[in-house]
């Protein structure tokens, strides 16, 4: 309901303020192929309990889960409050660019997403965007390091790398390299077996395309590295060594099983290249010194930063992203707030006749 402000004289309301949420409009929901159905039920449930109607258009790599999902939802509401689209990305930009639509929420990659940014400015309207990530590890020099290679596994490994919060890069500082370096190799061994195919062979190639370019400028394969022949999409849990910042597979978001590795001399080092990056959406630090995991959550420039547990907190939810991962809150109450506007009414009494 709404908030009430009001001034009172002598036990009688002279003036009042209501502060009242109210839904924006159209909502255009534009939802990816990683994780089709979660990301969406949590983007149009906010969507339409707060009142709005919706668009919702899921990716042209996965569109009957999409599609699915939404025609369950729209079953049980009014007709028309919401519609699916099916269509490739110049649908989704059409969306983005229609004067009815108040806001768009977009969970995909970084171009999208600054393409849709300009799109809802030129006409005012609310972009929603929870982008690409390039997320960071971080491993300090006092913790075990099979357990860090388990977590570095895991962060990386997990759904064949597929997830926003990945882990995309590492930086170790060097006094527990050696054996970190061994177990995430031994680690990629086990995962071999677990893990399914990317999504696409477009995709596969897109991620041999990184690593080839980290072995062209210096990087070790010591797991993995080569797609495996045939028509499979199958791509190998791979660790890198040797990687520089220069290296596309440090710059930029490769979103496959790829755990490329940095060594550096200490906890300082590996906090300052960590924090040089163009993605602000998550960040991995495994330390047991306090002083460095306060200062990694200060000075981390993202969204979410995870102390010792790569998938705590609530990835790509109730946090914000910044810089090219986007921008706005993507779950929880503040999501709500998102997909509402506050409108002020002042209310004082008439004047009484003379």
């Amino acid at each position: 309901g709404p908030l009430h402000r009001g001034a009172s004289l002598q036990g009688a309301w002279s003036a009042t303020d209501l502060m009242v949420p109210q839904p924006r409009g159209v909502v255009a929901v534009l939802t990816p192929w990683n994780d089709p159905v979660a990301v969406a039920a949590g983007l149009l449930g906010a969507a339409l309990v707060t009142g709005n109607t919706v668009v919702h258009k899921p990716s042209e790599r996965c569109p009957r889960t999409g599609r699915r999902f939404a025609e369950i939802l729209a079953a049980h509401l009014p007709e028309g409050v919401l519609q699916i689209v099916d269509g490739e990305g110049s649908v989704g930009a059409r969306l983005a660019a229609a004067d009815d639509v108040e806001i768009v929420a977009h969970v995909g990659s970084s171009a999208t997403g600054r393409a849709i940014a300009r799109a809802c400015a030129e006409r005012g309207a609310k972009a929603l965007l929870e982008n690409g990530g390039n997320d960071a590890l971080i491993v300090d020099g006092d913790v075990d390091p099979r357990w860090a290679a388990e977590q570095a596994a895991l962060g990386a490994f997990a759904n064949a790398g597929q997830i926003c919060v990945s882990v995309e890069r590492i930086y170790v500082v060097d006094a527990v390299a050696v054996p970190f370096v061994s177990a995430l190799v031994e680690q990629a061994g086990m995962w071999a077996r677990r893990l399914g195919p990317l999504v696409d062979e477009r995709h596969r190639e897109q991620v041999h395309a990184q690593v080839s370019d980290a072995v062209t400028r210096g990087a070790r394969v010591l797991a993995g590295g080569r797609p495996q022949p045939g028509a499979s999409t199958f791509y190998p849990p791979t660790v890198l060594t040797d990687c520089t910042p220069e290296m596309a597979v440090m710059r930029e978001e490769t979103f496959g099983p790829i755990a490329p590795v940095r060594v550096v001399p200490d906890f300082a080092t590996a906090l300052a290249e960590a924090a040089d990056d163009r993605y602000g959406l998550a960040a991995t630090v495994l330390t047991g010194d306090m002083a460095h995991a306060q200062q990694a959550w200060r000075r981390l420039p993202v969204g979410t930063v995870k102390i010792n547990d790569v998938f705590g907190g609530a990835p790509g939810g109730a946090a914000e992203p910044r810089r090219a991962s986007g921008s706005g809150f993507g779950f929880g109450p503040e999501l709500l707030d998102e997909m509402t506007a506050t409108k002020v009414v002042h209310w004082s009494p008439p004047e009484s006749p003379s």
